[in-house]
């Protein structure tokens, strides 16, 4: 009996042995697996070095900030009107303002206004000068103002009130737009052409100043009378004739995330109407 159990003994310690022997095997080759798959042949030309990105280091990656930058205040004041302009509900009076000359009209407007630019003060006291030695030589020169573009608020508005200005330009972008805000319906009322152009900064370089809200031609030579009808027949009919811009209201344009929620919202609705219709 008691060789029997010395001989069951001795199998279990073989069978453990063994066992062991299997599992340290199976160790090393998943071992010896993993280092083959994690190593990787050294380049020698150019060998890999970790860059240091402390003070005197390699120079940073470049990242985005605009996030993170404090605007000046007048850029952030810009970008929150635009924002609430858009969300907001926009009467039509303010809303014309959006109605603006399209870009070829534009640019044939602005080729007239070119040849009818005021003098600068050192060619009006040129011109003056010229005059004045003739007039000391005794000859006698016909002193004729040059025809030129009116600017300035009050100078325009005496100019369509008494029906002398043919053509009437007002700027989209005055700032504050109460200054014009009247302007366009004046205009209509005196029966005088107008359009609203894209730029105060263009209007002003015309008539060399920073900016200008609005200008307006007296007269034109014989050369450009058939371009300014044809400017004025255009203007006419998108302006002064134009009835859907006195009633079209402006905004109420959401932002992204909330048209992405109600959009959600709306295929939510319209999915749980095509499951009643199939119930029923």
């Amino acid at each position: 009996g008691n060789e029997e159990q010395q001989q069951q003994l001795g199998l279990r310690k073989r069978s453990r042995s063994r066992s062991r022997q299997r599992r340290v095997g199976t160790m090393v080759a998943r071992k010896g697996g993993a280092a083959k798959k994690t190593a990787s042949k050294v380049d020698p030309v150019f060998p890999a070095r970790k860059r240091n990105f402390r003070i005197g280091g390699d120079i940073q990656p470049k990242t985005d900030l605009t996030r993170y930058v404090k605007w000046p205040r007048y850029v952030r004041i810009q970008r929150q009107k635009k924002v609430i302009q858009a969300r907001l509900k926009v009467p039509p009076a303010v809303n014309q303002f959006n109605n603006k000359l399209d870009k070829s009209q534009a640019t044939e407007l602005f080729k007239l206004l070119a040849n009818y630019r005021p003098e600068t003060k050192q060619e009006k006291k040129d011109r003056l000068k010229s005059l004045a030695e003739a007039k000391v030589a005794g000859k006698e020169q016909e002193s004729e103002r040059p025809v030129v573009i009116k600017y300035g608020l009050q100078h325009v508005t005496q100019l369509i009130e008494s029906k002398k200005a043919k053509l009437v330009v007002i700027a989209s972008d005055v700032d504050p737009l109460e200054l014009v805000l009247w302007m366009p319906a004046l205009c209509r009322k005196m029966n005088v052409p107008y359009c609203i152009v894209n730029n105060k900064g263009r209007l002003g370089a015309l008539v060399h100043q920073k900016t200008a809200a609005c200008l307006c031609l007296t007269e034109v030579g014989k050369e450009h009378e058939a371009k300014l009808a044809q400017l004025v027949d255009v203007v006419k009919a998108q302006f002064n004739d134009n009835k859907d811009i006195l009633r079209k209201w402006g905004g109420g344009i959401m932002g992204k995330k909330t048209q992405a929620k109600l959009a959600k919202r709306a295929a939510a609705i319209a999915a749980e109407e095509a499951k009643k219709k199939l119930m029923m």
